[in-house]
């Protein structure tokens, strides 16, 4: 039975403006970019992509399977994408045979799920025992919960050790961890959020939104908001860069198959 929760992201999918700007965000494409790169670095035989939602962070692979829980999400990534394999799946309950899939990309995910041990060790399961790699994104930093957090139900935000602690208690061993999003993301979302409660507060009329493509307001609108995104990724790039990872907003971790004890101090 689905909850309230799960009807509110599902509604997300029916929602025309999400739709249309979900893929020019600037913390979408910078994930994008930092998991590419991992990626890149790798060479993948069959990756699974958890929680891919309408804006997959895999789109240059052709054998990865894109899954779910939102049957509008897989609808629409399958009709908008094409290539690849598309699977409604719960993240505790993952319908795929243990040691196939070489990686497993769960970025943004963890953190909507009650049980997210359970989840974990459901990545582990899933990966190939000698060669399998998980790459994760987290909300870094419990101090920063705020309301972009509430609005997007978050369950949590990860300190580094919880973190690290949770992966070695599902059979994985972190190997690298990278910092993907800094401070001003998060001061920049909270503001973005906060804007966008007193809009929906006036219901502004949808006729606006409706066949963007041959709207003349939609079609600058997605112009500017793609261009003005793209423009302020590196203002964000750069302040991820520079600030210490206590100061981090988002991070990445890599991981493996381990039966072996890890430390915090262990990763690169």
């Amino acid at each position: 039975m689905k909850t309230n929760e799960n009807r509110n992201f599902q509604a997300l999918f029916k929602e025309e403006r999400y739709l249309i700007l979900k893929n020019y965000l600037y913390n979408y494409l910078l994930r994008k970019r930092a998991i590419e790169k991992c990626l890149n670095q790798e060479e993948p035989e069959l990756i699974l992509e958890i929680g891919s939602g309408i804006s997959p962070l895999t789109t240059f692979f052709s054998r990865t399977v894109y899954s779910d829980l939102s049957l509008d999400a897989i609808r629409f990534l399958k009709q908008k994408q094409g290539k690849g394999y598309y699977v409604i799946a719960d993240g505790i309950h993952l319908p795929f045979k243990s040691d196939i899939f070489s990686h497993v990309i769960c970025s943004e995910v963890l953190e909507h799920i009650k049980n997210d041990l359970q989840a974990m060790k459901q990545l582990a399961r899933i990966l190939k025992k000698y060669a399998g790699c998980l790459i994760i994104t987290v909300p870094h930093r419990k101090c920063y919960f705020t309301n972009d957090d509430h609005f997007v139900k978050h369950y949590r935000r990860y300190e580094l050790d919880e973190i690290i602690k949770k992966l070695k208690l599902a059979g994985l061993k972190p190997i690298c961890l990278q910092k993907v999003l800094g401070p001003l993301e998060k001061i920049t979302m909270s503001f973005v959020v906060y804007l966008f409660s007193i809009v929906q507060r006036h219901k502004p009329s949808k006729e606006i939104f409706r066949n963007p493509g041959h709207n003349r307001f939609m079609k600058f609108f997605v112009l500017l908001f793609k261009y003005a995104n793209l423009f302020y990724q590196g203002y964000i790039w750069l302040d991820a860069k520079i600030m210490p990872i206590s100061f981090s907003t988002v991070i990445l971790i890599k991981s493996i198959l381990s039966n072996k004890e890890c430390k915090v101090s262990d990763i690169k």
